[in-house]
């Protein structure tokens, strides 16, 4: 079980990176990150790209993966 978490672990921090790399830079700095956006209400996430959503997806299954990585060993 260790083994394969390991290496689903791997796997999604390289396509992470991949999905990360591949967008296309915003104007707007780090202003929307932290809910400075001039434009935040409930339907943001119609919004997004498909990239953005993947990227949210795969954010979150990884750090699932590492909290279950962290309570097996």
């Amino acid at each position: 079980m260790k083994i394969f978490l390991g290496i689903l672990h791997i796997l999604l921090a390289i396509v992470l990176t991949i999905v990360v790399l591949l967008q296309q830079r915003r104007e707007g700095g780090f202003s929307g990150v932290f809910g400075g956006g001039a434009q935040a209400n409930a339907k943001q996430w119609q919004r997004f790209s498909g990239l953005t959503k993947l990227t949210i997806v795969l954010a979150s299954l990884f750090m699932i993966s590492s909290l279950f990585l962290a309570l097996i060993r």
